[in-house]
């Protein structure tokens, strides 16, 4: 089983309550930095506290629930070493895992309705990344320009022969 940092702002409470629950049923460790009221607050906060733990490897995994997913996944791909992916779809969760090692998940209270950000939990956290040549090769790549070791081709140098 997992250590899993999760967070939300105000306006996802009751989905970030649903996915605790389903994730202590199935017996992962869950740290829940909150919000844990619907008074107005910065998502910002709690994102950073989830990034960080996965960071600092106090989390395996983390999820992250707003408005709309998409400040909690900018907020929390600010933070190094972590991969955030914003998922609405089964098919997004499965793909993130395989060809990014997302190790972030970040839904949406106004667009994933609870039983879908469920099934969309269940997938991510079952799906393992491919170690596909080509995506491990990008995820370095990530990793790389996080440590200020990235070098580019120059400009009009590079074929699309890779991708």
């Amino acid at each position: 089983k997992m250590h899993i940092s999760i967070g939300c702002d105000h306006s996802a409470l009751e989905l970030k309550a649903a996915i605790k629950e389903y994730l202590e049923s199935l017996g992962h460790e869950v740290k829940d930095y909150g919000t844990f009221s619907k008074d107005s607050c910065d998502y910002v906060d709690f994102g950073i506290k989830v990034a960080e733990d996965i960071k600092n490897g106090r989390a395996e995994k983390g999820i992250l629930v707003c408005y709309t997913g998409i400040g909690m996944s900018i907020i929390a791909n600010k933070v190094k070493g972590v991969r955030c992916a914003l998922v609405n779809s089964l098919e997004a969760a499965i793909l993130t895992r395989e060809h990014n090692d997302s190790n972030c998940l970040a839904l949406s209270a106004k667009f994933t309705p609870v039983p879908n950000a469920l099934e969309i939990v269940k997938a991510w956290l079952e799906t393992s990344f491919s170690h596909g040549e080509r995506h491990t090769r990008r995820v370095e790549k990530i990793k790389e320009y996080e440590e200020g070791q990235l070098t580019l081709p120059f400009e009009g140098s590079y074929t699309n022969t890779l991708l």
